[in-house]
């Protein structure tokens, strides 16, 4: 790794390394490990918690092979497997007001009509909360038909505007998360935050791939930032390809 050079490649997960919560496939794990971490530092910035990176980075053998893993969009700082670096919603923005938000967002959900909807519409995470009208225990085919009906209907562009319009008052944000939810935040707490964590890598370029990264998108902020080259893909082959073009890999 002594003659990597001085450049820092940030991956978002969901729909860059991997289809929508699904495992990353052999083929670009290997393309990864073997072909680009020898060229680059290589690092993962996802709005999920660490046990979803690790479920779909294959096991925490490969998580732990990322130069930089960063959790709940970069808040949350792991290492080999080690909390290095975390911060709470709740006490960053109080009991109140996010009861406030996890009321209005079900009041919200309950008057939306759906092709399905399951369970585990708020799931509380350290740093954000992240909030699903299908509910996260859908399985894959119910998650897919949502992600089609939102493409068609706007379900998630329209409750984002709907919060923040009810919280213009307070400090958070509110953006599109993966395929099927909403990500709730405190203003800077975007993915945006680890990049204070690279700093003292004093690298030449911080290249950033994601897929959300159109205004309210969670990967917008990052993606358009000054301090990071951004790259839009469409998908992990998308992504392996972009890559093989910059690394003048055949």
């Amino acid at each position: 790794m002594v003659n990597r050079k001085n450049i820092l490649y940030l991956f978002d997960v969901d729909g860059t390394l991997t289809k929508p919560r699904q495992i990353i496939s052999e083929d670009l794990k290997l393309f990864l490990l073997n072909h680009v971490k020898p060229e680059v530092a290589i690092g993962l910035v996802s709005g999920s918690d660490y046990s979803k990176i690790v479920e779909q980075m294959d096991g925490e053998d490969i998580t732990n092979q990322f130069d930089y893993v960063f959790c709940e969009n970069g808040v949350m700082q792991y290492q080999q497997g080690e909390l290095k670096n975390t911060q709470s919603i709740l006490n960053h923005a109080g009991e109140r007001t996010l009861q406030r938000v996890i009321n209005f967002a079900l009041g919200y959900m309950s008057n939306i009509e759906l092709p399905a909807k399951r369970g585990n519409f708020v799931e509380f995470r350290s740093s954000m909360i992240n909030i699903c009208p299908v509910g996260r225990s859908c399985n894959q085919n119910e998650r897919d038909q949502f992600s089609q009906f939102d493409n068609q209907h706007n379900i998630r562009s329209k409750f984002v505007e709907a919060l923040q319009n009810e919280f213009k008052d307070t400090d958070l944000k509110f953006a599109l998360g993966g395929q099927i939810s909403v990500d709730v935040f405190p203003k800077g707490w975007d993915k945006t935050y680890c990049l204070k964590h690279v700093a003292d890598g004093n690298f030449k370029e911080i290249h950033f791939f994601g897929d959300k990264t159109m205004p309210g998108g969670n990967d917008y902020e990052i993606y358009s930032d000054e301090r990071t080259i951004g790259h839009k893909v469409s998908s992990p082959q998308d992504t392996k390809e972009q890559i093989k073009k910059l690394l003048s890999i055949l």
